[in-house]
């Protein structure tokens, strides 16, 4: 399908009357899909809440723009799920939303309600929207799981190689943010926003709010990784930062990734399980290219889908 994406400013939502005064009106159509104003109100209402931020003008003008972008991408996914109709296991899914919901109410998801409720936000909404990004990540696992190959012997090696002529073992406890570029003047502003954003609220509050990878959902969490198996840009990266530190951007073709180094161990390679080395490396290759298919599907949707600012 043609790319026609409309130019569109949205200067004057929520600059003229209070935020629970906006009609409900159609803002945006992706597709067959619309966005309105109540959902943008509630997308940015519920970011706040979550992130225990203010509710303030100020911080609902600086939520506009990312929580419109995220509303994009979210249709995006829903025309997709659609699309496939893949049957998903809810229960799973299901159990991973209430994961979620837990971290983000420290264990008390009543509490959660209740203070969605006292603040006009759709609860049910929200919840649907975290469903959404669960359900596409089992989505571009069901597609491109038999893609996905790695070849054991050379992971053998790689564990052999570590073993031998290293003395040290290597590993980065790291968590991401990735933003999808639009490769036009919009992106410099956006590294800023999410720059500011990182050192208002955090990067795990971040990486919750903004990143469009997998990983947001775990607050952008990779968990701990052999520094054999990062790529040697990463590597070089990751290596000259201290423990809390947050990479300068690192630019992808069409994304730009934060990474924070949470922690750091040495291990001596004649303690090494080689069996569990082995696992963690061949996981974490496969979680990297679940993550680059589920980024160049993403993207490829963007560029091919109709989509309408009003």
């Amino acid at each position: 399908m043609k790319i026609n994406i409309l130019i569109f400013s949205f200067i004057v939502f929520f600059t003229q009357a209070s935020i629970a005064n906006i009609e409900n009106k159609i803002i945006l159509k992706v597709e067959n899909k619309i966005v309105t104003n109540f959902e943008l109100k509630n997308k940015i209402l519920s970011s706040l809440i979550i992130n225990k931020q203010e509710i303030n003008q100020e911080n609902i003008n600086n939520l506009k723009k990312q929580s419109l972008d995220a509303l994009v991408l979210l249709k995006l996914k829903n025309n997709e799920l659609i699309k496939y109709d893949l049957n998903q296991d809810m229960t799973k899914t299901n159990a991973r939303v209430n994961d979620y919901l837990n971290k983000v109410s420290t264990n008390n998801i009543n509490n959660l309600k209740k203070v969605f409720k006292n603040n006009g936000i759709d609860y049910e909404l929200f919840i649907e929207e975290v469903r959404t990004e669960i359900r596409w990540q089992n989505l571009i696992y069901q597609i491109y799981s038999k893609k996905i190959q790695i070849n054991e012997n050379t992971i053998e090696q790689e564990v052999d190689n570590i073993v031998k002529y290293d003395s040290d073992v290597v590993e980065f406890n790291l968590s991401e943010i990735e933003i999808f570029l639009n490769n036009d003047e919009s992106d410099n502003q956006r590294i800023i926003e999410i720059k500011k954003n990182i050192n208002e609220i955090g990067f795990e509050e971040s990486a919750l709010r903004f990143s469009s990878s997998n990983s947001s959902v775990d607050k952008g969490d990779l968990g701990w990784l052999n520094s054999k198996a990062l790529s040697k840009q990463i590597y070089n990266i990751i290596s000259g930062l201290k423990i809390g530190d947050v990479s300068e951007p690192i630019r992808r073709s069409d994304s730009v990734i934060f990474l924070m180094l949470k922690n750091k161990r040495v291990s001596k390679s004649n303690q090494v399980n080689k069996t569990e080395l082995k696992q963690k490396l061949i996981n974490q290759k496969k979680n990297e290219l679940f993550n680059l298919y589920s980024q160049s599907h993403l993207s490829k949707l963007k560029n091919t889908s109709l989509i309408e600012y009003q």
